[in-house]
């Protein structure tokens, strides 16, 4: 039904996909993406061959770097949401994409309950590191 309204009539519309720690929120939301790409065709590539819905789904390990978390319940909770509009061309086909992030959870970074850890990201970057490296720090 949206995707007739937003094709014949040409209104907007919003999917809104909620629920609880580890309920798959992220692997719902590829499957929207990939469901519109396949539906509704992708009007162009990039410079590398990808498509705009491979590039959504690609990018979200990032996203999920700088706002994803472990917790006493999932070891990769989301501490943030996101916003991702998609926007159609004349022809109905996707023509482009953009995320927009918010809600960061901010108090992470400088407090964690025990048994939680700060954003992935964080340990990310230290990880590469050598004693003397982190010692500089």
């Amino acid at each position: 039904k949206q995707w007739y309204q937003r094709r014949v009539r040409g209104e907007n519309q919003s999917i809104l996909i909620t629920g609880e720690s580890g309920a798959g929120k992220t692997e719902n939301t590829k499957k929207v993406i990939q469901y519109f790409a396949t539906i509704c065709g992708v009007e162009s590539k990039h410079m590398d061959g990808a498509h705009l819905d491979e590039q959504l789904v690609r990018c979200n390990p990032v996203l999920e770097a700088f706002g994803n978390a472990k917790t006493i319940k999932n070891d990769n909770s989301s501490r943030f949401g996101k916003f991702i509009r998609i926007h159609f061309g004349a022809q109905g086909k996707i023509h482009s994409a953009d995320i927009e992030r918010y809600l960061l959870e901010k108090a992470r970074v400088t407090y964690q309950n025990p048994d939680e850890r700060s954003f992935h990201i964080f340990y990310q970057m230290l990880k590469g590191m050598t004693p003397d490296e982190l010692n500089e720090c």
